[in-house]
């Protein structure tokens, strides 16, 4: 099966995560929202799949490129 990868847009911090590995998720689902220069940005499934991996968690700061998720569709 194929999977894709969702990382991190820009640096923030992760105020929610609302998956965890082994839910199914459709695309447009929030996976977790990212607070950076005070803005919350829902981080959305580009995908329908099930969440194999999660590399988030809340209250942590992320940079750019570091991975969220990763759905297997």
């Amino acid at each position: 099966m194929a999977t894709e990868t969702i990382v991190v847009p820009i640096t923030g911090k992760i105020i929610s995560v609302e998956v965890r590995v082994g839910d199914t998720v459709k695309e447009g689902d929030v996976i977790c929202v990212l607070e950076s220069m005070k803005m919350e940005n829902p981080i959305l499934a580009p995908v329908d799949g099930k969440v194999i991996e999660l590399g988030v968690s809340p209250e942590q700061v992320v940079k750019p490129g570091e991975t969220i998720a990763v759905i297997e569709y």
